[in-house]
């Protein structure tokens, strides 16, 4: 026999649509163009300079043929196995892999990028993409020697590069004060240099590190600047450096998006890496 359990259906009813307009307001309060972490990349992917163009945007290509300056690229994950001998032949000289990001993940491309550019006879280095908010700069310059950030005087290895910019997983500065975001920094450049013997280049932007940074000139004398700006003109540069040793100036340049000019002919490369 049916036993009739007066209201109990249709208590479940008014439930089930309270529990459906709740989450159809949640949603409606997002920004219009995003759905739940729609626009957070996953943890490795971040590159050299993937937020220029959102923060700082495009003002054009620098003119190209300025004999006083050498081409360069950097490439990560993102660019597979490179065609290095058309690279090359087009006039590129030098290059930069990403090696690590944090302590938590290396470029599985990185064996073919950073050995292949040194094949072809370039001068090569790696880079390193800062994640201040997981693990000390200690532990991230360490992971980055082990895993490929090394050097050596032979003459065609750079210094290894900090990439230090905008956060895509989360904070601009990664929920650090200006003076801890120094610290680290400072941690991270120490650590390198007493694993390698080599100062490391730093690779930022002007806006991002007098945000982040509150645009501290202390690490000048010793650090070379790689500055990226997508621009005719290199701009203003953070506090202390009088001049770059490296500028990216486009994301969208032939075979490699992100090219580069080194500020000085091929043998100034060079002395770079020799230190």
């Amino acid at each position: 026999m049916l036993v009739h359990r007066s209201g109990s259906a249709r208590g479940r009813r008014f439930a089930v649509t309270g529990i459906l307009l709740a989450a159809f307001s949640l949603v409606a309060t997002l920004p219009a163009h995003a759905s739940p972490a729609a626009d957070i990349p996953p943890r490795g992917s971040a590159h050299m300079g993937m937020g220029v163009l959102e923060h700082d945007g495009r003002h054009g290509t620098p003119v190209p043929g300025d004999a006083t300056q050498t081409e360069g690229v950097d490439v990560s994950s993102h660019q597979g196995n490179v065609a290095w001998s058309t690279l090359w032949n087009s006039g590129v000289k030098w290059a930069y892999a990403k090696a690590t990001e944090g302590t938590y993940y290396t470029n599985p491309y990185f064996a073919q990028q950073y050995n292949g550019s040194y094949n072809v006879g370039m001068i090569r280095g790696a880079y390193h993409f800062a994640t201040p908010d997981t693990t000390s700069g200690a532990a991230q310059a360490n992971y980055f020697v082990d895993h490929g950030g090394g050097w050596s005087r032979d003459g065609k290895t750079l210094p290894g590069a900090l990439d230090i910019e905008w956060n895509p997983y989360g904070a601009t500065c990664y929920g650090k004060s200006q003076s801890q975001m120094v610290t680290w920094i400072r941690d991270f450049l120490n650590t390198y240099k007493a694993r390698t013997g080599r100062d490391a280049v730093i690779y930022t932007a002007t806006s991002w590190w007098t945000q982040c940074t509150g645009n501290y000139g202390g690490f000048a004398a010793n650090n070379p600047l790689w500055i990226a700006r997508y621009a005719s003109a290199v701009g203003t540069l953070p506090a202390g450096w009088g001049y770059y040793t490296m500028w990216q100036y486009t994301s969208s340049g032939p075979t490699v998006g992100d090219h580069n000019k080194f500020n000085g002919a091929l043998d100034r490369v060079r002395a770079l890496a020799n230190g």
